[in-house]
């Protein structure tokens, strides 16, 4: 399928695919979309909720690296790597948060690189002194664990989403398939008890989808399921809690 870069409403890019009407990240703002959904209502909400109140802007979570003491150990599945871009500012925050990241990104058609060239997060994010970071995540072997740095393992794993079968792994899931109007088998209850199933006692599943069969499918499989304000162009989203 034909497969293009736009710039989206805060000015970061995305891919979009014209035949089937969808993008990577929101039209409305990838940058804005992917801090409101995975990092505010995800990450800070398990690691840090005292953070969830706090304004969050495109670049940056106004937290300084000394806002906590103690270094927290996470372990995060995300559902459809991707552009990188959920793995990125997961990275960014790790440091400003003190957390050490076990990241492992799923995905069954890796984006070309010379896609990835044209994106502009690095720039949008005022992130240059990570660019070499940026091109590691990209560059690093599928199914082989990466140190990124002391704080920051990634292991990208390149297969269906339907073969995934880990038990009690994950602290926290960032669910971004491709959106159920396109990929409805991808938003099942036989999807949803494979996260209830990988993820730890207490473990939190965010996704920007709102719909009620998404719901009442992580509902069905044991989750604990709250409507959250969703991210620009979306009125809700949803938060899972085992």
């Amino acid at each position: 399928m034909k497969r293009e870069i736009i710039i989206t409403a805060d000015g970061s890019s995305t891919i979009h695919i014209p035949e089937w009407n969808e993008q990577y990240h929101s039209k409305h703002g990838a940058i804005q979309e992917a801090y409101h959904v995975f990092i505010k209502h995800g990450l800070h909400h398990l690691c840090h909720p005292e953070l969830v109140s706090k304004s969050i802007i495109k670049n940056q979570s106004n937290v300084t690296s000394n806002a906590v003491e103690k270094s927290q150990s996470i372990s995060i599945l995300e559902i459809g790597f991707g552009t990188g871009l959920n793995a990125l500012i997961t990275y960014l925050e790790a440091q400003k948060l003190n957390l050490n990241i076990d990241y492992v990104g799923v995905e069954g058609y890796p984006v070309a690189s010379h896609e990835i060239a044209h994106l502009n997060y690095i720039s949008e994010l005022k992130s240059e002194a990570h660019t070499a970071v940026f091109q590691n995540m990209h560059n690093s072997p599928w199914e082989i664990p990466c140190d990124l740095n002391s704080y920051f393992k990634l292991t990208k794993q390149q297969k269906m989403f339907d073969t995934i079968d880990d038990v009690g792994v994950y602290n926290l899931v960032y669910f971004d398939a491709f959106g159920a109007r396109v990929q409805p088998d991808l938003w099942t209850e036989t999807m949803f008890k494979k996260m209830y199933t990988g993820l730890k006692p207490k473990g939190v599943l965010v996704t920007y989808s709102a719909k009620g069969s998404v719901r009442r499918a992580m509902q069905s499989v044991g989750f604990t399921v709250e409507r959250l304000p969703g991210p620009p162009g979306k009125r809700e989203m949803l938060r899972a809690v085992k």
